[in-house]
């Protein structure tokens, strides 16, 4: 699959896409909290993302049943939400969800902590947005693909931590999955050059234990093999000539 270069036109819609989700996370953000069930939790992300005319990415997306992924502890990436599931004091939970806006996507992720959370839970949270950020310093045209996973490995495996193998990051665009992968750990070949006008979704998926990773029976939810926790903190980029964008942000909202 070749890598799409996206023109300005592209790029404003995703721009206007990633506000949107960036607004919709804020709420969800806001929803956190203890006794609130996974379901309720998607029903609002779905409920904002309609509410400014656009499309939920994930919602019917190869058969998945939500709107928003809601990963809790040792589930690292596409809980699927539930009546049953709810959300304790001291949990962590991973929030997952894209926009689709006049046919352009935009997809983003966010790890909270649940009331009051332990010291290992909220370090591991820290460390992972922390890695992502250590990789948005490398996305400039002329670096590699490997530049960026170099960057989230180093940094979390320095810190003791580990990053997800069987899952990696990807380009977006029209399509919420696009060419080229974007892994968090480090790989022989240099990969692809990046170049103004691409457009990834960069996504560390860090746990405290073990890289592996196991799915459950729904096909979906995906586990740390170890039982410990991870997180998952992820924006949409824009590489540029310059420094990057990160698209999946609004004005006064913190990333």
């Amino acid at each position: 699959m070749a890598i799409v270069i996206k023109s300005q036109r592209e790029i404003e819609l995703m721009r206007e896409a990633g506000r949107i989700l960036a607004l919709t996370h804020e709420e969800l953000r806001k929803a956190v909290k203890p006794g609130i069930s996974t379901y309720e939790i998607d029903k609002i992300g779905e409920e904002v993302i309609r509410s400014y005319g656009c499309i939920p990415s994930f919602l019917n997306y190869n058969g998945y049943p939500a709107s928003v992924c809601v990963s809790v502890n040792e589930e690292v990436v596409h809980g699927i939400p539930s009546k049953k599931r709810i959300l304790q004091d001291g949990d962590i939970v991973s929030l997952d969800c894209g926009v689709i806006y006049k046919g352009y996507h935009s997809d983003s992720a966010r790890t909270y902590g649940v009331g009051e959370i332990s010291e290992k839970a909220s370090d591991l949270i820290k460390v992972t947005k922390e890695s992502f950020f250590e990789a948005l310093k490398v996305c400039k045209a002329g670096n590699h693909i490997n530049d960026i996973s170099k960057a989230v490995f180093d940094y979390i495996t320095a810190r003791g931590y580990s990053a997800v193998r069987d899952l990696v990051g990807h380009g977006v665009g029209a399509n919420l999955h696009e060419a080229p992968e974007v892994p968090n750990f480090t790989r022989l070949k240099k990969g692809p050059k990046l170049k103004p006008g691409m457009t990834l979704a960069i996504e560390p998926m860090i746990n405290i234990g073990t890289y592996e990773v196991l799915w459950l029976d729904d096909d979906w939810t995906v586990v740390t093999a170890d039982g410990e926790l991870s997180a998952h903190y992820e924006n949409t980029v824009l590489i540029t000539e310059g420094e990057p964008e990160i698209l999946s942000r609004a004005q006064g909202i913190e990333l």
